[in-house]
């Protein structure tokens, strides 16, 4: 948990420096700051736990193969 937070606290900064040097809003800003990297930070937590069940199963072997068959056909679509 303590990763999750730590992880929290960094992208609630990112979050924030990067839209209020687009929007130069402290408003919109924080309310990016708040909303995306919120929602971030609870997917992550459940990918984490998710990750770990399945971390060196058949599950894990089959998900590998999965996201490197879907990259080669995306890099021989690009050509």
């Amino acid at each position: 948990m303590t990763k999750t937070l730590t992880f929290a606290v960094m992208h609630f900064t990112i979050a924030f420096t990067v839209a209020y040097v687009i929007t130069g809003s402290v408003l919109v800003g924080g309310a990016v700051a708040l909303i995306e990297p919120a929602i971030n930070t609870v997917a992550f937590y459940f990918h984490e736990k998710i990750w770990a069940r399945y971390s060196g199963s058949k599950s894990q072997a089959m998900l590998v193969n999965i996201v490197e068959s879907a990259s080669e056909s995306y890099a021989l679509r690009s050509m």
